[in-house]
């Protein structure tokens, strides 16, 4: 059966248009861009930090005891009043045969507060027997045990904060001013001493204390996020966008505070670091840049 010339042109004519268009579907694409989240790179002072947590002691805590033996006939300062050194805090009567009756005081060594009355009207007491605890609270002592591998970071007058629970909005600086040379030897841990100015009295001995001392201060440094680390120990790396493309750079990091790192070498201020989406990059990729807000993350 013959086909007319004019159908069989038509249907030649559809079969290469069809061809075309699979043809033009079919074409085979360019690299895609890879959308990606970078930072900008700062300069930050950044410390590396121990936290550790330690009891809170007047400057000087100071038992007072009476002179003689005999009745406590009068108490003169009670809990939390102000005392200077010789002032009475309550009278004896000596109770002794033979002697003009002369009631006995019984005088604070030091002057500061009165922390703790230990005796009532009636008790009886003697040289032995402490009457009441004085205590120098504008400054206070915190006492922490620093394990053996951290005590070449430390050095007398270096710094530290000191919080509580009972002011947790509130940090305290002070600075170490002994290291016991001694380790103790079942912790091999030695005590540290820490003084905190406290013209407010508002630390108490007694408290239970959280310190951070800085063993280490790199100022002024490129930081990173951590989220920007690839790799670990010596050979780590960062993805950096310069233009539409990404560049695979080896860095060298410092100490760590929070969530940054930072970087001695490999980046400078105002480099673009990736610091999400770096899974599906290589070095040359083409990227979509979106800018990370800063201040969205906070040194801890």
């Amino acid at each position: 059966m013959k086909i007319p010339k004019i159908l069989f042109i038509a249907l030649m004519i559809a079969v290469v248009f069809t061809g075309c268009q699979k043809q033009e579907v079919e074409r085979p694409q360019g690299p895609q861009a890879i959308p990606v989240k970078v930072m900008k790179v700062e300069l930050k002072d950044l410390n590396r930090v121990l936290e550790y947590v330690g009891s809170v002691r007047g400057q000087d805590e100071a038992n007072i005891y009476p002179k003689v033996t005999g009745k406590i006939i009068e108490k003169v300062k009670q809990e939390g009043d102000f005392v200077n050194k010789g002032d009475a805090v309550a009278y004896i009567d000596r109770d002794e045969v033979g002697l003009k009756f002369e009631k006995a005081p019984v005088e604070s060594p030091i002057t500061g507060v009165i922390g703790t009355v230990y005796v009532d009207v009636g008790s009886n007491v003697s040289p032995q027997t402490p009457v009441a605890l004085a205590v120098n609270m504008d400054k206070v002592r915190v006492y922490v045990s620093i394990p053996e591998q951290y005590t070449s970071k430390l050095s007398l007058g270096k710094e530290a904060r000191v919080s509580v629970d009972a002011f947790p909005e509130q940090e305290f600086t002070g600075a170490i001013t002994k290291i016991n040379p001694v380790l103790d030897a079942q912790t091999r841990a030695s005590i540290v001493e820490i003084l905190v100015d406290n013209k407010d009295h508002l630390l108490r001995s007694g408290m239970f204390a959280k310190i951070d001392l800085i063993i280490d201060e790199q100022k002024n440094v490129p930081a990173i996020l951590k989220e920007a680390v690839i790799g670990k120990n010596s050979d780590v790396w960062v993805y950096v966008a310069e233009g539409e493309k990404a560049s695979l750079r080896k860095v060298k990091l410092g100490i760590r505070q929070g969530p940054y790192y930072a970087v001695l070498e490999g980046l400078q201020e105002g480099d673009l670091v990736v610091i999400m989406g770096q899974q599906k990059l290589y070095d040359g990729a083409l990227v979509k840049v979106e800018m990370q807000e800063q201040g969205q993350e906070e040194i801890k």
